[in-house]
């Protein structure tokens, strides 16, 4: 597996190398455009109590505990590359939802004190604001926060 991967970078370097601007340009924009899709896809699944002190998630609650395993691993996996994603796209000329996508990644982690954090962050007005605003568009109720 590890020699499929290292062959994928070096044919898309060579793709790049090729193209040159034009390539590279275009790769930034589907990335770009990706990760904007994927934000708002997972702000409007929020529920509207998501943020709420006392909400616990229970999604793998009941669940086999081999499944529950795999399960809570892969979503802190993910969890970690969209934190790091979110960084990289809050580092000014790199295209990108860095915020959204670092508190989705976030929402996703299982770490001591990680609620608070995220209430504090969803708190902030020029975050909320925005998002309310997008679930608003889409018929949903705007995150309530205690």
């Amino acid at each position: 597996m590890p020699s499929a991967f290292t062959d994928f970078v070096h044919r898309l370097a060579g793709l790049l190398k090729s193209g040159g601007l034009w390539w590279g340009l275009g790769l930034s924009v589907v990335l770009a455009a990706g990760s904007l899709l994927l934000a708002v896809v997972i702000a409007v699944g929020w529920s509207s109590d998501h943020f709420k002190l006392g909400k616990r998630a229970r999604f793998w609650d009941g669940r086999h505990p081999a499944v529950r395993a795999f399960g809570l691993v892969a979503k802190n996996v993910a969890g970690v590359v969209l934190v790091v994603l979110g960084l990289i796209m809050s580092l000014p000329g790199v295209p990108g939802q860095g915020v959204l996508t670092m508190l989705i990644g976030s929402t996703l982690l299982d770490l001591p004190g990680k609620r608070g954090l995220e209430r504090r962050l969803i708190s902030r007005p020029w975050v909320l604001r925005p998002i309310n605003r997008l679930r608003a568009r889409f018929h949903r109720p705007a995150l309530e926060l205690d």
